[in-house]
């Protein structure tokens, strides 16, 4: 089997300072190159053992040429263009792809359509390879329920009704074709239109002073997906021309303000895949597989595009390091509390949304430092800058953690701990306090479950009619469970985001799950909003996003036995009050000023 030269790999190796700046927020254009490099060679390895399983079982390629026949226009690519085998190896989806294939011919699987449709994905690699290399060649690429996928370059689209099949894709090195038998597409056609039978993949750019941004919108890439490949769902037009919009104005955020991840965020991240736009939330998401792509919800404004461009830069780039270093041994236990999720974490997933919301934290920082946007700068960055610290803390206590990342930590708290002491205002500083005790509560309320001995106690205790519970029996929980007990709406923090927004309070209703309660919370009069909650907890004393907003209610019009109770251990209060309620009715706030006598934080 041929070995193409741009399919050997090297090795790569950090230096101690390299590996710090990362953990700093320091990550510049080489260190995102070396990065990439390393990529781009695991990639090598991983295709190199891929094709050579598939080698040894022809009869998986199904209807498409051999593996050999892959690997020979890739060659012959390489001698003639290097660099055009280089863009496909770094490709995002190609390391997405990889990995797919890898783990169905390991396990015998078909996954999404038969397996040589995924064997067969090298060959459409080759034939872009070739493409952009000026090659005269002629191969066979798979086709999925009508379209051949040209990696990127675009898609041919034949009829949809021809299921899983082959077409031809060749050309003679300055005009190429698509043809599955009836009709022949040109690659990359002249003038797209629904006639031409051809999308090309679009692309974004944008320049800020010295600074040049490329972006690929990717709506057609099959292995673009997170888990599985996924058909391809084009933008329309109009929506392009809103990216264009948004990247040009979240570029020039972070050009502006952080300009020398303005010059590292382009080498690392290199292709959104657009999904619709989702009221109230930022939704993205990226695998370590896809190393320099990330999954994005059409935002609401640029700043909440480049708030989201620089959280998944940084998993892109924390999943590249973690490719050449470990910095924690396996552990799938979800029991980590982080607080940018509903569910508890293993403590991979909280070490890298630390690191993602640590480069959040310093976007929000340098905003409010420039004066730029002041309200909801400063509390966007007096929020994430606890959320981060609490994870710091949790995380420094697990024995998981190996020496490199017990120093990747170090490097985190070097710059995150004299943030905390920076100044905001008192407004943002007080919404960002309760937007924090908001989920932490919700959080404890839903997956902490208390020992039962001591709701015994206690409910023994409350049946005495103690006037005070007894101290020893408020220190014990279980681990917490990944079943939750009850549903959490994130209406109060989307509130809050909207109030410091500037938004129109005529919108506020709109937010999801947002009620009475919500509402009068979040226009500050507390006292109806205390009500409210004790209306709703009368109806379902049960209720998790009632039990926290009433103890909120109350801390905000000051100390309050119950609210510590419902704030601190919401768990206990309505264990406690689901054993007595029974034999004595009695309202959750009754238990909760109860136990909140010896609550502490």
């Amino acid at each position: 089997m041929p070995d193409p030269a741009g399919l050997r790999p090297t090795f790569h190796r950090l230096s101690w300072p390299e590996f710090d700046a990362i953990a700093r927020f320091e990550t510049g254009e080489d260190l995102v190159r070396q990065l990439r490099r390393a990529e781009r060679s695991r990639r090598k390895l991983l295709i190199h053992a891929l094709l050579t399983d598939a080698a040894k079982t022809p009869e998986r390629l199904g209807p498409l040429p051999s593996v050999d026949t892959a690997w020979e226009l890739l060659d012959r690519a390489d001698q003639r263009s290097p660099r055009a085998v280089n863009r496909l190896l770094t490709n995002p989806y190609t390391g997405s792809w990889a990995g797919y294939a890898t783990r169905l011919l390991r396990d015998g699987l078909d996954g999404v359509g038969p397996l040589w449709l995924h064997l067969g994905h090298v060959h459409a690699i080759a034939a872009a390879a070739a493409i952009r290399a000026g090659l005269d060649f002629e191969t066979a690429v798979p086709v999925w329920h009508g379209n051949a996928m040209i990696p990127s370059l675009g898609l041919a689209r034949f009829s949809p009704n021809t299921g899983h099949s082959v077409a031809t894709v060749g050309g003679d090195g300055r005009r190429y074709f698509v043809s599955d038998g009836t009709s022949t597409i040109r690659v990359p056609a002249a003038r797209e239109t629904e006639d031409t039978g051809w999308w090309s993949i679009r692309r974004l750019r944008s320049r800020v002073g010295p600074h040049r941004f490329s972006l690929l919108l990717d709506d057609l890439d099959p292995y673009r997906g997170l888990y599985e490949p996924i058909a391809p769902e084009r933008v329309p037009s109009r929506d392009v021309a809103a990216w264009q919009r948004l990247v040009d104005d979240a570029c020039g955020l972070i050009a502006t303000h952080l300009p020398g991840l303005a010059t590292a965020m382009p080498v690392g991240l290199v292709s959104l895949v657009p999904k619709p736009q989702v009221l109230f939330r930022n939704p993205s998401a990226s695998t370590g597989e896809a190393f320099g792509s990330a999954v994005v919800g059409l935002p609401s404004d640029g700043a909440a595009l480049a708030d989201t461009l620089i959280h998944e830069f940084q998993h892109i780039v924390l999943g590249g390091l973690l490719h050449l270093v470990e910095l924690y041994e396996p552990d799938p236990r979800e029991r980590i509390y982080v607080p940018w999720r509903d569910d508890p974490r293993p403590l991979s997933g909280a070490f890298q949304g630390l690191y993602a919301f640590f480069g959040v934290t310093a976007f929000w920082r340098a905003l409010a430092t420039g004066g730029v946007q002041p309200r909801r700068a400063e509390f966007e960055f007096a929020r994430w800058r606890e959320c981060c610290w609490r994870t710091l803390r949790a995380l420094r206590s697990d024995d998981t953690l190996t020496a490199a990342g017990h120093r990747f930590l170090d490097g985190i708290e070097e710059r995150l701990r004299p943030w905390r002491q920076e100044a905001v205002s008192a407004e943002a500083r007080e919404l960002a306090e309760a937007t924090v005790q908001d989920h932490v509560a919700g959080w404890r309320v839903r997956h902490l479950r208390p020992d039962p001995d001591e709701v015994t106690a206690l409910a023994e205790a409350w049946f005495r009619e103690q006037p005070r519970p007894p101290f020893t029996m408020m220190t014990t929980a279980l681990p917490p469970t990944p079943v939750p007990d009850g549903t959490w709406s994130p209406a109060r923090a989307d509130l809050a985001r909207l109030a410091v927004g500037g938004a129109d309070p005529g919108l506020w209703p709109t937010v999801p799950g947002a009620t009475a309660a919500d509402l009068a919370f979040a226009h500050g009069d507390f006292t109806r909003a205390a009500d409210e909650y004790r209306s709703e907890l009368s109806a379902d004393p049960d209720r998790p996003n009632s039990l926290v907003g009433l103890g909120l209610a109350l801390a905000a019009r000051g100390r309050h036995p119950a609210a510590r109770a419902l704030l601190h251990r919401p768990e206990l209060v309505r264990s406690l009050h689901r054993r007595v309620r029974d034999r004595s009715p009695v309202t959750v706030e009754r238990i909760a000023a109860w136990l909140g006598q010896v609550v502490s934080r």
